[in-house]
């Protein structure tokens, strides 16, 4: 199956996509970035080292059908459960679908215990294991269009 077939019967989403705070890799955003669009999808790429007020604001401010964060420098468990709580603690944005992926600690993947831990946090799905993106795509085309309408 081809990860990257096109979105084809319906309107593509608003995807948001970003790294946390301390993250300052860029070839996985840019990655989604262009994952995301050949599915159809538009992409607001805020970047690497993005603060926690600045990705809150812009969430709030853009609206998005979905919030993507992708870490790969190790610390993203504990910084994905603060910005989540952040992310939830604005009104307009409780029911806005986020997710977590990449490296999200530097013992490799964490297995059920992690996941299961960002879930409860507020994370609507986790990805981190070696069939993330087939698993990613199928949580995307699983999400209504103008989920924030």
């Amino acid at each position: 199956m081809d990860l990257a077939e096109p979105v084809s019967d319906r309107r593509g989403l608003d995807i948001v996509v970003t790294s946390l705070a301390s993250d300052a890799h860029t070839w996985n955003l840019v990655y989604l970035q262009l994952f995301l669009e050949e599915l159809g999808h538009r992409v607001a790429n805020l970047g690497a080292c993005v603060p926690d007020d600045l990705l809150v604001a812009e969430c709030a401010r853009r609206r998005p059908d979905l919030v993507v964060i992708s870490t790969v420098n190790g610390h993203g468990f504990h910084e994905a459960k603060r910005v989540i709580a952040r992310l939830r603690a604005r009104p307009e944005l409780t029911a806005t679908p986020v997710v977590v992926g990449g490296k999200l600690g530097i013992d490799g993947p964490g297995g059920l215990d992690r996941a299961a831990a960002l879930t409860a946090a507020g994370f609507d799905g986790v990805f981190e294991d070696g069939g993330a993106l087939a698993a990613f795509r199928s949580f995307l085309a699983r999400l209504p269009v103008g989920v924030r309408s």
